[in-house]
C-alpha cells in the first residue's frame, strides 16, 4: 500500500511516499480503508522532533474511511467509521484502537468527518473540561479562525460565554465573526491592553493560547486574577520555560498545558466527547469548515500551509480519489 513517511525528523521535505506492507491489526483494533485523513499541528510537531517518534513512520492521528476487517467481528466491513488517535493514518490503510472508533452519521461528508474529531474533541474539552465555560465568562482564543479555534468560539458562544478572538488578517477576521466572536483582535505588543479595555480592564476567565511562543506573554497578561492560561498548541514555537513565582505575579493564575490524550483517558470518557461533538455538527451548534483539501502527494504542501498560517478551519489528505 501507499503510505506517507517520514524518513528523517526535519521540514515538510521529509515527507516522502513509499509502498510499505499493509499492518495487521491486533484483537484490540480494526482494519480500515483510509479515504481523507485529517492534517493537524500535532502532526508536525512528529515530524519535527518535538514529539517523540523514531523515523521512519506513517505521521497522522484521524480521518475517515471503511472497515475491511475487524478481528473481533464486532463492525461490519464496509462500515464508514471516523476516528482519532490512531497513529499511521496518512496511509491508505490503518489499524485503529476499536475504542477510538465512531460511526459516520448518514450525509455527512467525509472530509468533514475526517477533521471533526481531534480538533472536535480538543475544543469540548478546553470549554467542557479545563474551563467550564458559562453563560457571563469571558475567553480568549488565539488563532480564531484555525480549525480548533473556530471550534472553540462555537461551544463558547452557545454556553453564553463572550469570546475575544485573535487573528492575523482581514479574511480570518471575517471568518472568526461569522463563528461568534464577541470581539476580534489582531496580534501585536500591546493585545492584552486592548482585550482588557474592551472587556472593562477585568480581565478574561480563561485563556486558550494555540499559538504559545509568539503569544504567552500576552496571555499571561490578559488573564484575570485567579484565571486560566491554557496552553494548548505552539504554532510558533515552544514557551520558554517560566518562574513559578511569574503565575504569582499575574494574580496567582493557573497554567496548564493539556493533551486530548489525557482528557479522554477516563473509562467511556471519549465516547462521551466524540458523541458530543457529533451531537453538536447534528444539531448545528458546530460547523466545520475544511478550509483545504490536498492529494496524499502534496502532504508537504499542507504542512507548509498549515504552519505558515495560510490556511482557516480544518485541513485534509485525500488517500482515495474517489472519496
Amino acid at each position: 500500500m501507499k503510505a506517507l513517511h517520514v524518513s528523517r525528523h526535519g521540514g515538510p521535505e521529509v515527507l516522502t511516499i513509499v509502498d510499505v506492507a499493509a499492518p495487521t491489526p491486533n484483537d484490540d483494533e480494526v482494519l480500515v480503508e483510509v479515504l481523507v485523513a485529517g492534517v493537524n499541528y500535532i502532526d508536525t510537531y512528529f515530524r519535527e522532533g518535538v514529539y517523540r517518534a523514531e523515523p521512519p513512520f506513517i505521521p497522522g492521528f484521524e480521518g475517515t474511511g471503511r472497515v475491511l476487517h475487524d478481528p473481533a467481528g464486532q463492525i461490519a466491513e464496509g462500515t464508514l467509521v471516523a476516528w482519532c488517535d490512531a497513529f499511521g493514518s496518512y496511509a491508505e490503510q490503518v489499524c485503529v484502537p476499536r475504542d477510538r472508533l465512531v460511526a459516520v452519521p448518514r450525509g455527512m461528508d467525509v472530509e468533514v468527518a475526517a477533521s471533526m474529531l481531534l480538533q472536535g474533541i480538543t475544543a469540548h474539552y478546553l470549554t467542557h473540561g479545563v474551563y467550564e465555560l458559562d453563560e457571563g465568562s469571558s475567553c480568549v482564543i488565539t488563532a480564531g479562525a484555525g480549525g480548533v479555534g473556530r471550534l472553540v468560539t462555537q461551544f463558547a458562544r452557545h454556553l453564553g460565554a463572550d469570546v475575544y478572538s485573535v487573528v492575523s488578517t482581514d479574511d480570518k477576521e471575517a471568518i472568526a465573526r461569522a463563528a461568534g466572536a464577541t470581539e476580534v483582535f489582531r496580534y501585536g505588543d500591546d493585545l492584552a491592553e486592548r482585550i482588557r479595555r474592551a472587556n472593562g480592564d477585568k480581565g478574561v476567565d480563561v485563556v486558550y493560547d494555540g499559538v504559545g511562543k509568539d503569544t504567552f506573554q500576552e496571555s499571561l497578561e490578559v488573564v484575570r486574577p485567579r484565571g486560566t492560561v491554557c496552553l494548548f498548541g505552539a504554532a510558533s514555537g515552544p514557551v520558554d520555560p517560566i518562574d513559578p513565582q511569574v503565575l504569582n505575579t499575574h494574580g496567582s493564575i493557573f497554567l496548564t498545558r493539556p493533551s486530548i490524550g489525557a482528557w479522554t483517558a477516563q473509562p467511556g470518557e471519549f465516547r462521551m466527547r466524540a458523541q458530543a461533538v457529533t451531537q453538536a455538527i447534528a444539531e448545528g451548534v458546530l460547523d466545520i469548515q475544511v478550509g483545504a483539501s490536498y492529494p496524499l502527494e502534496d502532504a508537504a504542501q499542507a504542512h507548509r500551509d498549515l504552519e505558515s498560517r495560510k490556511t482557516t478551519g480544518s485541513i485534509v489528505l485525500r488517500i482515495k480519489e474517489d472519496s
